[in-house]
């Protein structure tokens, strides 16, 4: 007989049938009821045994962890929380579980403990749910994408370029590196190197996603980026997946008009597929949020925060306009910000963008035109000089979840900005072409997906919605 998932068996009607049903046990009480989930909801299915009927061999099995198939008629439930109850005529076990070793006792625990045991924490109705709602926001990305046109580009993990600048990267190579070959200078000669260049792990998909672009008009990238930031915070991963639009005929507000449509859809689908997941989560933030003192708790539950993105369009403003009001703020006049707005150029921080979005203006903001000395040289220069045709999207309880910019499509420009910061024209020939035969206004955009995971799901950390998160002194698994 068919395995039927247990969040099908939970909505069918007790109509006397008889079906099987496999998943893991959660609690067994009393020789009789079995508290079993298979993962496709946070809810269980009672499983009752006839302990009379039943081989004691089998009940004895029947732990913590274990996995069953049972097979058996489906009942109208007498218990309280669920409508439906498996009468079983037959149970086997599928994988025994030492009751007394098994690390995930029927009780609550840390998710500090939980990211020990990264390998078993999805078992728990707290990881289930943060990752049904990641499956759901993956797929709602494509979706959303494929039904714009927009064609999916699988941009290269190895790179030889640093899109951002920034040069914190991981390595490639396969030299011995404790005796890697030198050239007459003394520098490692990268020449005999695997690829014959200096190799690296991807920061961005986006330049590469830029020629596609200039092709296909409508692309986007979705895959994993890495920097080897030294950051140890709840904030910061070495290996996180991106999202990464790249559209020509495309100017900065029909770049933050699709932004804006793209957050809205993938939070809605969130809510329609997972709702009783986002439900669950709400309540455990909730829960949490008693722990702190009333000053540091959330104004609004999880539901009203992704409710409140969908319900209020998103409010625009420049980046001279924000430093007034920040400025001008009474946070700022009595020093309740961690890092005073005393001048114009300064890069906002956190606490600057939560203050906009929840305190000000009470919506999600798009902040645009920085200055450019804090932006990165491919974006578009405005005609003051002095900023440029960036954009920065600010949630709720988060900060900045989106950053894009139009593009500098003026070669001259671009390769004067280049030159401005020590950035070597023949090293980015390949992108200037694109500058230099069929060039058009572009921009684009890129979304931190497990940014936008913490803020679906409520989770203050990181760590807690990327299945094996990488991070300083952390490889496990």
């Amino acid at each position: 007989m068919a395995r039927l998932r247990i969040k099908d068996i939970l909505k069918t009607p007790a109509a006397e049938q008889s079906i099987t049903v496999k998943g893991w046990v959660r609690t067994f009480r009393n020789n009789s009821f079995i508290a079993l989930n298979d993962g496709s909801t946070n809810n269980n299915l009672q499983v009752v045994v006839d302990f009379n009927t039943t081989d004691e061999s089998i009940l004895k099995r029947i732990t913590t962890g274990a996995a069953i198939s049972a097979t058996g008629i489906l009942v109208p439930s007498l218990g309280k929380g669920q409508t439906v109850e498996l009468k079983a005529t037959q149970v086997e076990i599928l994988g025994d579980s030492d009751a007394e070793k098994y690390p995930l006792q029927p009780k609550k625990h840390s998710l500090e403990f939980l990211r020990e045991i990264a390998h078993l924490r999805f078992r728990t109705n707290t990881f289930g749910a943060v990752f049904r709602v990641r499956n759901t926001l993956a797929f709602a990305i494509h979706q959303f994408f494929n039904e714009k046109g927009f064609v999916y580009i699988h941009t290269p993990i190895i790179t030889s370029s640093d899109a951002e600048g920034a040069g914190e990267m991981f390595r490639v190579t396969n030299f011995d590196i404790a005796n890697p070959p030198k050239d007459e200078n003394g520098n490692v000669d990268y020449k005999q190197d695997f690829f014959g260049k200096s190799t690296n792990l991807t920061v961005s998909g986006q330049l590469e996603g830029e020629l596609a672009a200039m092709a296909f008009s409508d692309i986007y990238t979705f895959g994993p980026t890495f920097r080897a930031e030294n950051s140890n915070t709840a904030r910061h991963l070495a290996e996180f997946w991106m999202i990464e639009p790249e559209m020509a005929f495309c100017n900065l507000k029909d770049n933050m008009d699709l932004a804006e449509e793209m957050l809205q859809y993938v939070i809605k689908t969130a809510l329609e597929k997972n709702r009783e997941d986002i439900e669950f989560l709400s309540a455990r933030l909730e829960e949490e949020e008693k722990q702190k003192p009333q000053n540091e708790r959330s104004e609004m539950n999880l539901l009203n925060k992704l409710q409140f993105c969908l319900d209020n369009q998103f409010e625009r403003i420049t980046y001279t306009q924000a430093i007034d009001i920040l400025r001008e703020s009474n946070h700022n006049k009595k020093k309740k910000f961690q890092y005073l707005v005393d001048k114009w150029g300064v890069d906002l921080q956190s606490e600057h963008e939560r203050y906009l979005v929840e305190k000000h203006f009470k919506k999600p903001v798009i902040l645009t035109d920085y200055p450019k000395e804090i932006k990165s040289f491919y974006m578009r220069q405005n005609e003051d000089g002095k900023t440029v045709a960036a954009m920065d999207i600010l949630f709720p309880g988060i900060g900045e979840i989106v950053g894009g910019s139009q593009r500098e499509e003026r070669l001259d420009k671009l390769e004067a900005r280049m030159t401005e910061i020590g950035i070597p024209h023949h090293e980015l020939d390949w992108y200037l072409d694109t500058r230099r035969f069929g060039a058009c206004e572009h921009a684009g955009f890129g979304l931190g997906f497990e940014r936008l995971i913490m803020f679906v799901t409520g989770m203050g950390n990181v760590r807690d919605v990327i299945p094996f998160p990488r991070t300083p002194n952390n490889c496990e698994f």
